[in-house]
This record gives C-alpha cells, sequence and structure tokens, in this order.
C-alpha cells in the first residue's frame, strides 16, 4: 500500500507539473485581466464618460494604425503555407490465392534450398520469431519452384498492386484520373524503363501536362519522403490534386542463394502497396480524413556503416540480393535520436521540453552520469504508425519511447497479417486503426519509417473529422479477430 499511494502522489504531482507548465500563458493572464475587469467595474459612470473624453483620437493616427494592421494581416496571409490535406487512401489487398502460410514457405524453402539444409534451417528460426501470421502474401512467380522473376513477372505484379490501390482510391473518394496534377510512385528495388509512373499514366490516360516523379532505391521510408515531395509541390502549385503510390516489387528481388545476411528479406517482406490522394484544395477541407503538420527528414548516409548496413549486392555465386548488416538495430537507433531531436520541439508540450532542457543542462553543468530524460511522446501523439519493418524493429522503439502495448498494436498487427510491405506498411497500420473505430477528430498521428541510406523519416498527421469504421479495405473482412496474441517463438 504504501507503494502504490507513493506512485499515486507522483502521477497527480507530475499531472500538475504538465497542467501548469502547458497552459502557464492562460494561468498568468486571467489574474491580469480579472484585476483590469474590477478597476474599470469599480469606476462610477462619471469618471468613466471623464476617462473616455481625455483620449485624444487624431484622424492620421487612425487611418495609419488601420493600414499598418491589414498591411501585417495581408503579408502574415500571404506567407502562411497552404495547408495539405490527405483526402483519403486506398491499400492493396493481396487475393487469397497468394496466401504463403508457415508450412508452404518451409517446403518451398527445402526444395530449392535442397543442397543447403543450414539455411533452409537458419529460415525457420528467422520465421519462428518474425511475428508473422499464416496469411501473408507473396506475388504467383514466387510460388513456383524454382522461383520465376522474369520482368514479364515483375511487372504484372506491378500492375495489380498499383492497378488495384488506384481503382479504389478512384472508387472511395470520386476522383477522376483528369483532376490528377501530381502523380509521385515510389518503389526502391523495381525500377523498369518505361518508369512504374509512366505505366501508371498510360494505363489510366492522365494528362500530358501532368507532374510525374518516379522515386526508386530509397528503401522502406520512400512513402514518407513521397508524401514530402508531394507537399512541396502543392505549395507552389495552388488549387490541385497529388496521388502518391507507395509499393514494393518482390518478383525480381527474391533472394536464391544461401548468404544468411541476404536470406533474411525473404522470411520477412511481403506484397503490399497503397495509392494516396493529397489536395490543397480548399474544397477538400471539410471531407478530407487528415492535415499534414509535419514531416522531418534523417539521413545518415555520411557514414559509411549506416550507409552499408542495408545494401543490395552479389554473393560469392553471383545471385543478387539485399544484405542486412548486424549493426541494423543500433544505426536505427542513432536514426531515431537525431530525428526526434528535430520532431520534439515541434509537437512536444512545454512541460516535456522544459524537463528534456533541465536535463540536459545537469548533465553538461553537474553530472554527465546523469541518465538522459526521455520526452514523453504521448503527451503529443494519440496513435502511432510504427514501420513494420520487423518485430525487432517494433520491440526497440516501443522501449525507447516508452509506448504501451495499444500504441504499438497496430504496427505489430500488421506485421503479423500483411508481414512487411516496405513503405506502404504505415497506410496499412493507419487503416488498422481506422477500422477499429478509434481515430476521433483532433488526434494527431506519428508516422515513423526506417530504409536503406540510412534513413528516418517522420510524418505527424492531425485527425480533420472523427472516421466511421470503413465497410471495405484490407482490414474488413478480419478485424474482429484481431488484436491476437504473438507468441515469442512460433514453433513450426
Amino acid at each position: 500500500m504504501p507503494h502504490f499511494s507513493n506512485s499515486v502522489k507522483l502521477k497527480y504531482v507530475k499531472l500538475g507539473y504538465q497542467y501548469l507548465v502547458n497552459h502557464i500563458l492562460t494561468l498568468t493572464l486571467i489574474p491580469v485581466m480579472a484585476g483590469v475587469l474590477i478597476k474599470v467595474l469599480r469606476l462610477g459612470p462619471a469618471e468613466i464618460v471623464n476617462l473616455w473624453n481625455s483620449l485624444h483620437f487624431d484622424l492620421v493616427q487612425i487611418l495609419c494604425s488601420c493600414f499598418f494592421i491589414i498591411f501585417v494581416a495581408t503579408v502574415y496571409f500571404m506567407s502562411k503555407p497552404r495547408s495539405i490535406y490527405l483526402v483519403d487512401y486506398a491499400c492493396y489487398k493481396p487475393p487469397v490465392t497468394c496466401r504463403v502460410p508457415f508450412a508452404t514457405f518451409m517446403e518451398h524453402s527445402r526444395l530449392n534450398l535442397s543442397n543447403n539444409p543450414k539455411s533452409v534451417e537458419f529460415q525457420m528460426r528467422i520465421l519462428e520469431r518474425s511475428g508473422l501470421g499464416e496469411e501473408t502474401c507473396l506475388p504467383p512467380a514466387i510460388h513456383y519452384i524454382p522461383p520465376t522473376p522474369t520482368m514479364e513477372a515483375a511487372r504484372g505484379e506491378a500492375e495489380i498492386v498499383i492497378f488495384s490501390a488506384m481503382d479504389s482510391l478512384f472508387k472511395k473518394t470520386g476522383l477522376k484520373p483528369k483532376d490528377i496534377d501530381i502523380l509521385i510512385v515510389n518503389c526502391s528495388l523495381f525500377s523498369p524503363t518505361p518508369s512504374l509512373s509512366a505505366m501508371v499514366i498510360n494505363k489510366y490516360k492522365l494528362r500530358s501536362n501532368i507532374k510525374s516523379f518516379n522515386l526508386s532505391g530509397m528503401g522502406c521510408s520512400a512513402g514518407l519522403i513521397s508524401i514530402d515531395l508531394a507537399r512541396d509541390l502543392l505549395q507552389v502549385h495552388p488549387n490541385s490534386n497529388a496521388v502518391v503510390v507507395s509499393t514494393e516489387i518482390i518478383t525480381p528481388n527474391y533472394y536464391q542463394g544461401k548468404e544468411r545476411a541476404m536470406l533474411l528479406p525473404n522470411c520477412l517482406f511481403r506484397m503490399g502497396g497503397a495509392a494516396i490522394l493529397l489536395s490543397n484544395r480548399r474544397s477538400e477541407r471539410r471531407r478530407a480524413k487528415y492535415r499534414l503538420v509535419h514531416v522531418v527528414r534523417t539521413h545518415k548516409g555520411a557514414d559509411d556503416k549506416a550507409y552499408r548496413c542495408v545494401f543490395e549486392e552479389e554473393d560469392k555465386e553471383g545471385n543478387v540480393g539485399i544484405s542486412l548488416s548486424k549493426d541494423l538495430m543500433a544505426i536505427a537507433g542513432e536514426a531515431l535520436k537525431s530525428n526526434i531531436t528535430t520532431i520534439g520541439p515541434l509537437v512536444l508540450p512545454a512541460s516535456e521540453q522544459l524537463l528534456f532542457l533541465l536535463t540536459l543542462i545537469g548533465r553538461k553543468i553537474f553530472n554527465p552520469k546523469w541518465k538522459p530524460y526521455i520526452p514523453d511522446f504521448k503527451q503529443a501523439f494519440e496513435h502511432f504508425c510504427i514501420h513494420a519493418g520487423g518485430r525487432a524493429v517494433i520491440d526497440e522503439l516501443q522501449k525507447n519511447l516508452q509506448l504501451s502495448a495499444e500504441h504499438v498494436e497496430a504496427s505489430r498487427m500488421t506485421l503479423h497479417r500483411f508481414g512487411n510491405t516496405s513503405s506502404s506498411s504505415l497506410w496499412y497500420e493507419m487503416s488498422y486503426i481506422e477500422a477499429k473505430g478509434r481515430m476521433k477528430k483532433g488526434d494527431r498521428v506519428w508516422q515513423i519509417a526506417f530504409g536503406s541510406g540510412f534513413k528516418c523519416n517522420s510524418a505527424v498527421w492531425k485527425c480533420n473529422r472523427t472516421i466511421k469504421t470503413p465497410k471495405d479495405g484490407p482490414w474488413a473482412d478480419c478485424i474482429h479477430r484481431y488484436p491476437v496474441h504473438i507468441p515469442e517463438v512460433v514453433k513450426l
């Protein structure tokens, strides 16, 4: 009981401190205004009339003051950046024919790596601890024995993923292809000629003056890079719509060698894609789901270890694959630290910033061994969408940011149901929160993604309206089963 009593007291002390610091201006102004009001009420009518008569109004001064106020207001509103709205988005849901249960995945691994049982055993251990479920999907070409990663098969996967997401977006928003002013497609490892953005333009017969971009080689965080690019373009092109397509094409990148560092992506990456409609049109403000508040990008590419920690290369036998370094989590931690140092002052309440500053000053002046203060980002956000890159990534961020199980639920369940869908995973997570009916007006969402290079990118959204549970989408037929318990090890 004494421990419980102390914890309750400490809780209320912390809540009182947060309220005091966050509302210090209001708490200071209210007594001052109350004092002025009481003083005025004590004055008699004659004193008020005398006070009014003592004021001298000069017409020139009044006109100059009005002109100055109008000038300042005009400059302010003209220099203010345009609001960017997320009207809606759509996620691709693979067909059941593409599903890869654990038994199927391991059987294919044994047949494809029959001469290397140690690699098969390694993949089994990874899969057991991956956090993936039995319903993740791989493209048709990977289901063959051996896999057939041809250019035709890769284009086929790109078409079914991107076109399905685009068709769903058109249906949900009522957007017509001719209304698209900006198109951005990001796919890290598959970069054909003509580009994927050209493929979309050809399919939907988009306008000849459309501003199109195709981003490749930028890893799992490329989705937020595309959002940042769309934001910058919408700032200079008024009354415009931008469509962002985020995906990763698995077919040509399925590693068929024996190197363990390159076999890891085979166990984690799965089919997926998303199409997002952004707009700066004021007419879209009322029906838009979210408003973009901040985008913060951190790039650690100047460091050699960070640059090579996710690296596409050939193994000794000439098989191309993605090599993941053992230093990946440490490098991701450093990138996250730099990113939250930048985003913290933009989003954290004054109480958290003051505690962080006092701790920093104390460490610099008094004792360098003081434990650094980790800001409570739960004070700044209601929802967290952490890139579902793997179980270790989610675990590490939950620990470092001191998040609860509910805060990382969307990320864990997305990894379980869809696997690592690369840059589109953030949108499956956002869709999960909506499907659970948790997204309310005014809620703030923090999207965090990591990518090769090495990059850590963040986006902050504010919910425009309370979102009703959607009747369609990638979670429509299974949300009632979630959340599910995910054991530390699934014995295969």
